[in-house]
């Protein structure tokens, strides 16, 4: 149980950074000269680890000005230094630096071939000088002095740094497509949870420790945090009325769509849910129930913690307000372990404020997956156990 606790933790930092800071805008330096510049997006899918959920998004750029590979880049965002100075600590708290990088188009290419991630490209249909502008942008955004800033995975991001650049060079007369749903209100929670569709465990740690911010509805433009939607509004999108891009061409295929799976986890908390029920009405199971009482206070308690440590302690925008600490209490940690008498008080407080947790969740002030509402169940049942002994004896 504290492997899968782990896996939760690493799963959220794995893609969660925060403090997000604006792109460098560009300066008064004088632009590339005239060249028959070919600037193109390119979206690539998701892949296995879990940094690979979300897909990803670079620029490229190809200037017949300039002979051989140097011709063909790639700006690419999201890079990271793996041997920075406490590189764990930065990485845990948030406060790890990002960059963009350049890299050939060919060695971007072998990459993604190599771990069976699909690429799609999309040429850019606007003037030259709005080409030389952008390739002017990356360039002087990549500069040592200019390239680094602090990743936020829903407001900072790859996508989120090429979806800002575009407004910013071609001005009012453009327009992106509109990619949501028509009729249809999603959240953030709602687009991470679709990416996460066999990821379960994933999945959870990064709901339990996401807080209400990314409940809020999405606008057009906040969709567009996640590459596909990105390409969808580019796709869409006009400049003065005319299309900006050509549709999107396939470059390299990827590996196809893998099935969901068993949910484990459901299964799990379910279980729990079961065993903690069973001690209170067989009494031949009464210590299976214990079992389940403690495991149930142990794991939620130890969540709390980790919780508040995630809101408090670190950068992360994304686990701020979180009502997940109305059921997941710290002091359920302590109480596993402690005797029954004089709990009383505490399981009824408890049990309010679960009650409270429930209503806030049906509300959709906090979304909440299905793989919770057992565990939830299974703690309101540990707790009135608790209170139902205390107060009988």
């Amino acid at each position: 149980m504290t492997n899968k606790i782990l896996i939760l933790i690493c799963s959220l930092l794995v893609v969660l950074h925060s403090s997000a800071q604006p792109v460098i805008a560009p300066s008064d330096t004088t632009l590339l000269p005239q060249s028959r510049i070919r600037i193109s997006l390119l979206t690539c899918g998701t892949g296995d680890q879990v940094y690979e959920t979300f897909g990803h998004t670079a620029i490229r750029i190809v200037d017949s000005n300039i002979s051989g590979p140097l011709g063909d880049v790639v700006y690419n965002y999201g890079m990271f230094n793996g041997y920075d100075e406490n590189f764990e600590m930065k990485f845990m708290r948030g406060k790890l630096l990002y960059y963009v990088a350049t890299n050939l188009f060919p060695d971007f290419m072998a990459e993604y071939q190599e771990y069976g991630r699909s690429v799609q490209e999309q040429v850019l249909l606007i003037p030259n000088n709005k080409k030389d502008e952008i390739n002017n942008y990356l360039r002087i955004n990549a500069l040592p002095e200019n390239r680094n800033y602090k990743y936020d995975f829903f407001f900072d991001n790859c996508a989120t740094r090429l979806r800002d650049i575009f407004p910013s060079v071609l001005g009012k007369g453009f327009v992106y497509g509109n990619t949501l749903p028509a009729n249809e209100k999603y959240t953030f929670r709602d687009i991470i949870n679709q990416y996460f569709y066999r990821k379960h465990w994933e999945r959870i740690g990064v709901n339990i420790l996401l807080g209400s911010k990314i409940d809020k509805v999405m606008s057009n433009s906040d969709i567009m945090f996640l590459p596909d939607y990105l390409r969808d509004g580019l796709a869409n999108g006009k400049l003065e009325g005319k299309k900006i891009a050509t549709p999107p061409q396939l470059l390299l295929d990827g590996s196809p769509r893998v099935p969901a799976g068993n949910n484990v986890p459901l299964l799990l908390t379910s279980l729990l849910l079961i065993l903690a029920l069973a001690g209170i009405i067989t009494p031949k199971l009464r210590l299976v129930g214990r079992i389940a009482n403690f495991l149930t206070l142990f794991v939620t308690g130890l969540l709390g913690f980790i919780i508040l440590t995630m809101w408090f302690a670190t950068d992360h925008q994304g686990c701020s307000n979180n009502f997940n600490l109305l059921w997941a209490l710290p002091l359920n940690m302590v109480v596993a372990f402690a005797r029954p008498k004089g709990r009383s008080r505490y399981s009824l407080i408890a049990m309010m404020l679960i009650v409270v947790s429930f209503i806030l969740h049906l509300a959709k002030v906090q979304g909440i997956i299905p793989e919770l509402w057992p565990l939830l169940l299974a703690l309101l049942v540990v707790h009135f156990s608790i209170f139902r002994q205390n107060t009988t004896k």
